[in-house]
């Protein structure tokens, strides 16, 4: 279906309940790609996103992500997102600060960042690349296979791996309740990383549909 400019798929022939389950048991892969990626770029990035978020960013250690919202003037919600701090080595290719933002909401996202904190930082917004999520209580089993460094990751950490020959960026976390991992990849890449993922025995593709229900069956907000 038509979601957010991106053409999404709401479920496989197995359908919502299997895919569901799926996702509870063994090992999911969404394509999440209709989110948009950013990166923050600029030594003052840290503490210019502080100014429109209330959530502490220049105390989050390398390697690390957190949770935000954007909120307006009178402290209502715009919207939410999650951010990571890429180690050093790796901030040439993905900021000093790496953030995903609602696929509804990007446009306006990154139009409020760069209005607000656009003259302390660079907002670049990263439609060259892609985002897969992998999740599930057997997702590092599976992810493993092509990078075994990724269960080193603890939960709401990342870093840069080499997957199917692709340069990532992984965090361990996701939407579903379960563990797991958000892949961001070059969108060139991004189908053969998927076909790879999809290859390991635990891994089957799971659509927009099973993300809502597994969302609000662990009580997780739903945009809109």
């Amino acid at each position: 279906v038509p979601f957010a400019g991106y053409a999404m798929p709401v479920q496989y022939p197995a359908g919502i309940m299997a895919e569901h389950r799926q996702c509870r048991e063994a090992a999911a892969l969404f394509d999440v790609s209709h989110m948009g990626q950013v990166k923050l770029v600029g030594e003052d990035a840290a503490a210019a996103l502080e100014t429109l978020v209330p959530v502490d960013v220049v105390g989050l250690g390398e390697g690390k992500q957190r949770y935000a919202f954007f909120t307006n003037d009178a402290g209502g919600l715009l919207d939410d997102l999650m951010f990571s701090r890429p180690a050093a080595a790796d901030r040439a290719a993905f900021g000093d600060l790496f953030l995903v933002v609602n696929a509804a909401c990007k446009d306006q996202d990154i139009a409020h960042m760069t209005t607000h904190i656009g003259h302390r930082c660079q907002v670049v917004p990263m439609p060259e690349r892609a985002l897969l999520a992998l999740q599930g209580p057997q997702a590092v089993t599976a992810l493993s296979r092509l990078a075994p460094g990724v269960a080193a990751l603890t939960f709401m950490t990342g870093g840069r791996f080499e997957l199917a020959g692709a340069d990532c960026f992984v965090t361990r976390s996701g939407y579903t309740g379960e563990d797991g991992f958000e892949i961001s990849v070059p969108a060139a890449q991004a189908d053969a990383l998927a076909r790879a993922l999809l290859a390991q025995p635990e891994v089957k593709p799971c659509g927009l549909g099973a993300r809502d229900t597994l969302r609000l069956e662990a009580g997780l907000c739903l945009y809109g």
